[in-house]
């Protein structure tokens, strides 16, 4: 199996140096026989090339069997014309990684205050390729513009077809948990593009028979998702929702830092740690590494589940509990998590369970 690592911005380098120090010890234990290719993407790619994201790099990821992709400190670019492209959507529209998979859980053994008392074990199926986002909502150009200095206009594109392939990532999912699927909408008010994306969830709902679908709004969801996390298991929503709410419940389940996160394809998965690149605390060695790590064991468990590698699939297990074991102790905690670990010493913890 080839990797092709990418360490990005701020903190993802020194988040990538030590995951990769972690997924080694897990190699050497059980044998992956994993090789790595590293590559320059964001502000190193723009020195050298004079573009964040190179085609070639997307080529070189199609044709390997996983990404490790580190932070990116996107909203510092220069325009896209200055050769400022945004890394994480150049891969999901570029490699078709349409399924951004978001998992949050709270752990007993950490303070209740990090997650107000309140327990959570759910998933959140984010369609990445469409929606909102001005970047990946046109064939050419654009999806935003000013007719006027006083005016903007916003373009949404949603499709049945990306609606109906998420929606069934997320049915499936919920197959393997607790058979409950919820559809994030706002269709009382977007009657026709959130109206097709509920149809569409439907339509692949039919198929499950099963598995419970319930439809909540969008602002209706956020409120629930605070007051019962507990109730829920599979959210499946359109892009701009399922950003949003995927930060809300990861710091609700107890930090950001904790959110392990894919992107995903029918056919290849890339790991990238949800949180952003933390440009103010990079190189300092105080940054919690475990988002990238769990996003990491996320990626081995796809590639043994999709490419039928059971060693991939205890790989991913053992990762997510090493890291677990080693949140348990207050001492090896990093500050984020009310510890005074570094990055180092919490790697070197992990690796320590492996």
């Amino acid at each position: 199996m080839n990797f092709l690592v990418l360490p990005c911005d701020g903190i993802g380098p020194e988040i990538i140096e030590v995951s990769m120090k972690v997924l080694r010890a897990l190699d050497g234990k059980l044998g992956l026989d994993l090789d790595y290719e590293y590559d320059d993407v964001g502000f190193a790619s723009l020195e050298k090339h004079g573009t964040t994201l190179r085609d070639e790099v997307l080529e070189k990821a199609r044709d390997c069997d996983g990404v490790i992709l580190g932070t990116q400190s996107h909203a510092d670019y220069p325009p896209p014309e200055k050769g400022g492209r945004n890394v994480s959507a150049g891969f999901r529209v570029g490699l078709d990684l349409y399924a951004n998979i978001r998992p949050a859980r709270t752990r007993p053994f950490l303070p209740s205050n990090l997650a107000g008392g309140k327990t959570m074990d759910l998933v959140i199926m984010r369609e990445a390729t469409e929606g909102f986002y001005p970047d990946r909502n046109m064939t050419r150009g654009w999806g935003e513009v000013m007719p006027t200095p006083d005016m903007a206009l916003s373009t949404r594109k949603i499709t049945r077809h990306c609606s109906e392939r998420i929606a069934r990532q997320a049915f499936a999912w919920a197959m393997k948990r607790r058979k409950k699927v919820t559809a994030i909408h706002k269709a009382n008010s977007f009657h026709m593009t959130d109206g097709l994306f509920l149809e569409a969830v439907r339509d692949v709902g039919r198929d499950f028979p099963e598995v419970e679908l319930e439809e909540l709004l969008v602002d209706a969801a956020a409120a629930h998702l605070v007051r019962t996390p507990e109730a829920f298991d599979v959210l499946v929503t359109t892009n701009f929702y399922g950003d949003i709410l995927s930060d809300l419940t990861s710091e609700l389940s107890g930090s950001l830092g904790l959110a392990g996160s894919v992107m995903a394809s029918d056919t290849l998965c890339c790991a990238q740690a949800q949180h952003g690149s933390a440009p103010d605390i990079a190189g300092r060695n105080i940054a919690n590494p475990a988002s990238m790590m769990l996003s990491i064991a996320m990626l081995l468990s796809w590639i043994g589940e999709h490419r039928d590698r059971p060693k991939y699939l205890e790989a991913g297990s053992i990762m997510t509990a090493a890291v677990d074991k080693a949140l348990e102790d207050p001492n090896t905690r990093t500050r984020d998590l009310g510890g005074g670990a570094s990055t180092a010493a919490f790697s070197e913890a992990v690796a320590d369970v492996i």
